[in-house]
């Protein structure tokens, strides 16, 4: 089965590692093509194995699945320069944030079936939340096809388009959110005395730790947090400073802002 990925960069990366690492397909099965940073490309086919080429009819000829990977100020150009290669039995997974499915229908000009998907680049450890929609072409191979590929990725669901720019805000975005908190903890283990090293192992194991009472308890996160929260204790300390400095409505507005901004993007793209 032939892949060909339109773009090249850190999600493109982050599926090829996933799909290549979890043997979905071989490297020479991808085909891969960019803008025009040739360098990018023999990065990618040094490190995985793909396939690189600029020659459209060589990366779509006999491609069933094509991944749209550009930036989403690069969709209009990239549309445009690939719909004439595309044909009514390829299948198409876009993981361009904030282009809807009725603007790469209108550039592409073709009934084909198209899936959108939002991954995170967790997928290039298999670990990635991904939620995807679908129009009106998809058939029910399609859509088996795509889950098999994006599950081997991570985890799929399926929603309404109309949800994406919230699943962008949230899981799309989410793990720089959490690099972020792991940037502050790991600031503050130096200012309080411990080597980066130990820091990161400490870090990291927290981390596992709660995303695993999460995953295999019932209970919500507020509940979990409020064991572990002893009245006059660390804990309680250290929350009541994240409460003074309105930590929590500080990544609620995140969050937002990053649903926002996707919608704005595909407002900008709409067509």
């Amino acid at each position: 089965m032939k892949i060909s990925f339109i773009g090249a960069g850190s999600m493109a990366e982050a599926m090829i590692s996933g799909l290549v690492n979890k043997n979905v397909v071989k490297g020479e099965q991808i085909h891969v093509t960019n803008r025009s940073e040739n360098t990018r490309l023999h990065f990618l086919r040094q490190k995985y194995g793909v396939q690189t080429t600029y020659n459209l009819q060589e990366l779509f000829h006999q491609s069933k699945i094509v991944i749209l990977a550009v930036k989403p100020k690069d969709a209009d150009e990239a549309l445009l320069k690939v719909s004439p290669y595309i044909q009514r039995d390829t299948l198409i997974i876009s993981v361009i944030a904030g282009v809807s499915i009725s603007t790469i229908e209108n550039i592409l000009n073709i009934h084909v079936p198209i899936i959108r998907a939002m991954p995170n680049t967790s997928a290039a450890i298999g670990q990635s939340a991904t939620a995807i929609a679908k129009n009106a072409f998809v058939q029910d191979c399609h859509l088996e096809l795509a889950e098999a590929l994006l599950s081997a990725i991570g985890m799929t669901m399926i929603v309404e388009e109309e949800k994406l720019d919230a699943v962008t805000g949230l899981s799309g975005s989410g793990p720089a959110y959490i690099y972020y908190i792991v940037e502050a903890m790991e600031n503050s283990a130096q200012e309080i005395g411990l080597e980066s090293e130990l820091a990161k192992k400490l870090i990291v194991q927290t981390l596992l730790g709660a995303a695993g009472m999460l995953n295999h308890s019932n209970e919500k996160a507020e509940n979990l947090r409020i064991a572990v929260t002893s009245p006059g204790g660390t804990t309680e300390a250290g929350i009541r400073v994240l409460d003074r400095h309105n930590v929590k409505d500080a990544l609620i507005n995140c969050i937002k802002e990053a649903t926002l901004q996707s919608k704005r993007l595909s407002t900008q793209y709409h067509r």
